[in-house]
């Protein structure tokens, strides 16, 4: 097994701490609409797809006053919720010290993606940062892979891997070619990656350095 030669980043609860945000967001256009609002636990649960592929489902006819509402409520407190996941920053620094090709894809509109990044000086760790509507189809879809490896060029057999935290993320993993791996403190739980399973499973960003040092390690008996 080699090292990857690019690693593909979910954002939001796989390098950021969002959920308290996404939360907000989301009752707050749920009270705009006079509908009930969510719990954390019903957040987690239903949320994953970008706004254009989810709110036609949930809000009818009225999806793109929906979509205004949310991105006018999430435009106004994303930065006040902004922190970083433990360990997240140090993993980055190391990752791009090694050379490895760096960059995101999520399902975050695009604009508050690159605002975020920037905000926390991350912006030049990362080759791209490809959100929502960026590229034709939205993650799990191949396109805004390919665009975010777009500025590495990469080979046929480049190997990637595409970390997140999400079943969506490993969905969009094993779409793309990609080798899918699982970065969050809580385990996979039964059934949740049965569809797109992960490769690996990391429970903190220093048990993915480990793995990547330990990948590093020429074997003797080769």
């Amino acid at each position: 097994m080699t090292r990857p030669q690019a690693m593909l980043f979910d954002w939001d609860n796989t390098l950021v701490d969002s959920w308290e945000c996404i939360l907000a967001a989301y009752n707050g256009t749920f009270r705009h609409f006079g509908m009930a609002e969510w719990t954390m636990e019903q957040a987690k649960q239903n949320v994953a797809k970008s706004l254009k592929d989810s709110f036609p489902d949930m809000f009818g006819d009225r999806w793109t006053e929906a979509r205004e509402v949310f991105t006018s409520t999430f435009e106004a407190i994303h930065l006040d919720y902004l922190r970083p996941l433990p360990g997240i920053e140090p993993m980055l620094r190391q990752l791009h010290a090694e050379g490895i090709y760096l960059a995101v894809v999520s399902n975050k509109r695009g604009n508050f993606l690159r605002t975020e990044a920037k905000v926390l000086g991350w912006d030049i760790w990362f080759g791209a940062l490809i959100g929502a509507n960026d590229a034709a189809a939205d993650k799990p879809a191949v396109d805004p892979v390919t665009m975010a490896l777009a500025p590495k060029s990469p080979p046929p057999q480049m190997k990637v891997w595409f970390v997140g935290d999400s079943p969506i993320d490993m969905h969009c993993a094993i779409n793309s070619g990609c080798i899918p791996a699982l970065l969050r403190a809580d385990p996979p739980q039964p059934g949740e990656f049965d569809a797109h399973p992960p490769a690996y499973y990391f429970p903190s960003p220093q048990i993915l350095l480990d793995r990547l040092n330990e990948l590093s390690v020429p074997n003797p008996a080769i």
